[in-house]
């Protein structure tokens, strides 16, 4: 059998089979279905300095092949987090990723602290969000935003750093840059991609945030075309996300060159969606005569 083991930013994961953040609340959720044991890590629900209500309803819409969501990051704060989750999932062999959000700089630092102390093995940090002390722009749209909330969550984070990128920009190898640049220690992506139904018999939106984030399968090439671009401008390992259902979409990923994957909304089709994941990745690699998982990063032979 294919050896899964993969050295992540300097953690070893025991597979890396991950669930994306916002999709598999704090795994207690999902434990009634799956051993979390079965998991190379949670991505746990984004998490904000203060308990969050988040948006109103409606904030979920199906599309063909996908769904729009507009939560709003609903979660009951970093300290609540600390105190009633962490406690619960160090039962398990599973790595604890903790995903930040903040709307200034200072709230990034300020969670970085909290969480690395608390003892989470890596931090998430997702620059979607925005930046209030400049009109409300994402940190995530530009290099200068990502470079300055990276910089400010490595100086104060005793654990490795994993900064979330955005695909809602023009050059998203350039904000992969502005990250390394500022100390991260790897990279995950993509983050949702905004969209916007509307209900043409009240001709207004769907969302009553207006526009959500779109994820699901038809995400797929856009978060295989992205990851590729990446891995060719940084030297970060990258855990790939956006549209993974099956272990074939997991080994496209790796292929273009993520070292790790994450499953989200196929988790909210089918629990078991992971553990196939992984089951299929290991009859794939055996089937090929692969080794190690690591074997297949950015192993894509592309036309010249």
């Amino acid at each position: 059998m294919a050896d899964l083991r993969v050295q992540f930013a300097g953690i070893e994961f025991e597979n890396p089979i991950l669930v994306a953040s916002g999709t598999y609340g704090f795994g207690r959720e999902y434990g009634d279905y799956i051993d979390l044991n079965e998991l190379g890590g949670i991505c746990v629900k984004g998490l904000t300095p203060h308990p969050r209500a988040g948006n109103g309803s409606p904030r979920i819409a199906e599309t063909p092949m996908g769904m729009l969501n507009s939560v709003g990051l609903q979660n009951p704060g970093v300290d609540a987090f600390i105190r009633d989750e962490i406690p619960f999932l160090r039962q398990f062999r599973t790595k604890i990723i903790a995903n930040l959000s903040g709307n200034t700089v200072e709230e990034y630092a300020v969670m970085a602290e909290k969480l690395s102390d608390a003892g989470v093995d890596l931090l998430e940090v997702n620059i979607s969000c925005p930046n209030v002390k400049a009109g409300g722009l994402a940190f995530g749209t530009s290099a200068a935003g990502a470079a300055d909330v990276t910089k400010a969550v490595r100086e104060k984070s005793k654990v490795p750093v994993m900064v979330k990128l955005s695909p809602n920009v023009t050059n998203i190898a350039e904000i992969a840059k502005a990250a390394e640049g500022e100390g991260a220690d790897a990279l995950s992506l993509i983050n949702t991609l905004l969209g916007m139904r509307i209900d043409i018999e009240t001709r207004k939106p769907i969302l009553r945030n207006n526009m959500g984030g779109l994820s699901g399968p038809a995400v797929l090439p856009v978060a295989v075309r992205m990851v590729y671009q990446v891995a060719q401008a940084v030297n970060l390992p990258i855990l790939g996300m956006g549209g993974i259902s099956t272990a074939e979409d997991a080994v496209e990923m790796f292929l273009a060159g993520a070292d790790m994957i994450a499953l989200g909304t196929a988790c909210f089709s089918d629990p078991f969606a992971p553990v196939k994941v992984k089951q299929g990745l290991t009859a794939y690699l055996d089937r090929h005569q692969i080794t190690r998982v690591t074997d297949l990063c950015g192993k894509v032979e592309t036309h010249t």
